[in-house]
């Protein structure tokens, strides 16, 4: 189903870090829920976030508020099945994205996930960034929890944000007919704000085309915070033309990885980056999951989608652009924080060390990464589907389907 997004005036928008903001503005959020609850993740856990979640789903249910929760089929393909029991015995529509067998014990399902983060209450606040519900966003309990961000809105944006997600259930046939609620959400604030989706159909290049007009439209300072960084060739292009023409480009991106040959890939753009005078740090203090970036004095956007081939290509993404000096400025001072106090900048001298022996494998991943996408495109169509999430009892053991 095609939804066109526009930029919304009148919002109100707040940065959430990491899980210890994010969790509990979100389990408030949905305690108070009085009609709607729509759940897009990617991954949840049954562990302390997951079950506070869960707790919190049923407080809500028990409120009759309806809820769909929607997640994906790999990242949460091992979810406990007594937690899914007690979420679907309590009313709750529990939906999978394109669940499939296990093969050798392993998961099939590698390509075109559901990696959006959303969460819409009542039509009136939404959530949008790139934490999931486990406690591995909890870097003040665990010294290797996700350095990560989300925003909270208000105002009419959050109207194009429930559309999203309903229209995605409805395409899917995982609803009969778009849910309807009294009114439009009303002004709350000064901030622009833009819904930009990935999907396989009508949005394929959305996210990405957002970062060339701002990347191209920089004059001062651009920033970008970001987990998975071997983007598309455009994007990689317009950054060095940036600092060319006087942009101060700075790329903030993983030190100590959570993957780490994500690394040596991101690694064999350094050294021409760095020749065209783009500044680069690497954050040493926890694995970097964000997903976060600034442009000059007022754009900046939060979301699920890295920049990298499956993110830009394959996934189903969602970002917000906004257009607010406060929010900017506030994204700005963490970051320059983030460059002084818990990262390493990246010397030329950092960046050939080894390259020698393995400029070969990086140059070949760089690129077969690169033309990936078009190389799943040749094999035989696979479309993937939502479908109920359910519990089934066998005589070993009870496995979700």
């Amino acid at each position: 189903m095609f939804v066109n997004f526009e930029w919304r005036e009148g919002n109100q928008v707040e940065l959430l870090i990491n899980g210890c903001q994010f969790f509990p503005s979100v389990f408030d959020s949905i305690r108070s829920a009085r009609h709607e609850i729509l759940l897009e993740t990617f991954i949840i856990f049954d562990d302390e976030v997951g079950r506070e979640l869960k707790d919190a789903l049923l407080e809500a249910a028990a409120k009759q508020v309806k809820i769909d929760i929607t997640v994906d089929g790999y990242g949460t393909a091992d979810l406990n099945s007594d937690y899914i029991a007690d979420l679907k015995a309590a009313g709750i529509n529990m939906h999978i994205y394109d669940p499939r067998p296990r093969r050798l014990g392993m998961r099939t399902n590698l390509f075109r996930r559901l990696h959006r983060k959303i969460v819409v209450v009542d039509g009136e606040v939404a959530y949008i960034g790139g934490i999931n519900f486990g406690a591995d966003h909890l870097p003040e309990k665990d010294p290797m929890g996700k350095q990560d961000y989300a925003v909270r809105v208000h105002g009419p944006i959050v109207d194009d944000i429930r559309a999203a997600a309903t229209s995605f259930l409805l395409e899917h046939q995982a609803i009969q007919e778009l849910p309807e609620l009294t009114s439009a959400a009303p002004e709350a604030g000064k901030a622009d704000i833009l819904m930009a989706i990935r999907d396989n159909n009508s949005h394929p290049t959305d996210i990405e085309d957002q970062y060339l007009l701002a990347i191209q439209s920089a004059s001062s300072r651009l920033i970008i915070a970001n987990a998975y960084f071997f983007p598309s060739y455009r994007i990689w292009h317009e950054l060095a033309n940036a600092s060319r023409r006087g942009v101060k480009v700075t790329l903030i991106l993983q030190g100590q990885p959570d993957r780490p040959w994500t690394r040596s890939l991101s690694s064999f753009l350094y050294s021409r980056l760095l020749n065209v005078g783009v500044r680069i740090y690497e954050y040493k203090e926890r694995p970097l999951h964000g997903k976060i970036a600034i442009v000059d004095h007022e754009w900046v956007t939060v979301g699920s989608s890295n920049l990298d081939p499956l993110s830009l290509s394959l996934n189903l993404e969602a970002n917000l652009f906004i257009r607010d000096a406060r929010l900017n400025k506030n994204v700005y001072e963490h970051l320059v924080d983030i460059v002084n106090n818990s990262s390493q900048e990246v010397t030329r001298e950092i960046a050939t060390k080894g390259h020698w022996w393995r400029a070969p494998f990086t140059v070949a991943s760089f690129h077969f990464l690169r033309h990936f996408p078009n190389i799943v495109g040749w094999r035989p169509a696979h479309s993937p589907k939502i479908k109920p999430l359910t519990v089934k009892t066998s005589k070993k053991k009870r496995v979700l389907r």
